[in-house]
């Protein structure tokens, strides 16, 4: 027997680090999806059972086993589900990606609610007057 032929296989990954974690959260968030399924056709398994008023205690206790099984199983998932999350989520504060991607807010310049830049508030969405609304600086004071 002679050994195996591995290909040479060089992929390219070119994936920043936002983006990484943005797929990181995507695949667990896919996870729950999966798990929130499976729950609900354990559901709809159970109630099937349940509308079918012949059956034995021996096959309610066998269904109860089931049932039990699949939920300590979607539980330990669950638990892992949630050590993957707190992991990527100490990853994410070196990120600063999504920084880079949104443009400052506009200061707010002189209007008689010039009071509002001090709370955190900008012009264009928390400003009444007419140059706010238009993101044009106020010329009145």
């Amino acid at each position: 027997m002679s050994m195996p032929n591995i290909p040479n296989i060089t992929p390219i990954v070119s994936l920043k680090r936002c983006e990484t974690i943005d797929l990181l959260l995507s695949s667990i968030a896919l996870e729950e999806i999966g798990l929130s399924h499976i729950l609900n056709a354990e559901g709809e398994k159970l109630q099937a059972f349940l509308k079918d008023p012949h059956h034995c205690l021996q096959d309610y206790l066998k269904m109860n086993d089931s049932v039990n099984k699949t939920l300590r199983t979607i539980v330990k998932s669950q638990m892992l589900l949630q050590f993957k999350l707190e992991d990527v989520a100490d990853l994410d504060p070196g990120c600063d990606c999504r920084c880079k991607d949104k443009k400052p807010k506009p200061k707010h310049r002189g209007c008689k609610n010039n009071f509002y830049e001090e709370l955190g508030y900008y012009p264009s969405t928390d400003c009444d007057c007419d140059h706010c609304r238009e993101n044009k600086p106020c010329s009145d004071k």
